[in-house]
């Protein structure tokens, strides 16, 4: 039951959006609406400028580190537990309830997941991923390096089949929700760092 529980609250705060309330305290609008139209850190740094974009980024990344500690807290001795956990986190960010299903790409909050279920696995697949942001200014592409990676460096740690298949499907969603920023990717017209929005 308590397993149940941990479950449901990892999705509920994952479907807490720093980037809206940012937004509609600090200029009354939708973040969704302008820029890139992502609720995420990036699209706050567009929009709202870098002092909101950081305190976004933060907030998104300790969600995904507290629901890993829910799912450990609540779980007793369910491997299974803060792995889902996580997992519900993110599909709370992505699908969030309390803004019509509409909300960000979670990387951030994937970043908190992983860092915290994997942390040298994320930290070396986070190298890459700042390496690649900081030669090509594209944000999509690094975050897809770091989902990417991830899984391959925890099978090569030899870690359990458990949190390499949940790997693996975070990077799956992570493809998904970055869709569109691959097509433009492949065409050469994704937004580059620092790009401001509309």
């Amino acid at each position: 039951m308590l397993q149940v529980l941990a479950i449901i609250i990892s999705y509920l705060l994952g479907s807490i959006s720093f980037s809206l309330f940012a937004g509609k305290l600090l200029k009354g609008i939708d973040i969704r609406q302008h820029g890139s139209g992502n609720a995420g850190a990036t699209n706050t740094l567009r929009i709202l400028g870098t002092g909101p974009a950081i305190a976004v980024l933060a907030l998104d990344v300790l969600k995904g580190i507290a629901a890993v500690w829910i799912g450990w807290w609540l779980g007793g001795d369910q491997v299974w537990t803060p792995l889902l956990c996580g997992i519900m986190v993110i599909i709370g960010h992505n699908w969030p309830i309390y803004f019509r299903f509409k909300g960000g790409k979670g990387i951030a909050t994937t970043i908190g997941v992983l860092a915290t279920l994997c942390f040298w696995p994320a930290l070396i697949a986070g190298i890459f991923a700042i390496l690649a942001i900081a030669i090509t200014r594209y944000v999509s592409l690094g975050s897809l390096i770091f989902t990417a990676l991830t899984p391959v460096f925890l099978l090569l740690s030899g870690t359990g089949p458990e949190l390499f298949w949940t790997s693996l499907l975070i990077a799956a969603f992570a493809f998904y929700r970055h869709r569109t920023n691959i097509v433009k990717l492949v065409r050469k017209k994704e937004s580059k760092l620092g790009k401001k929005g509309i």
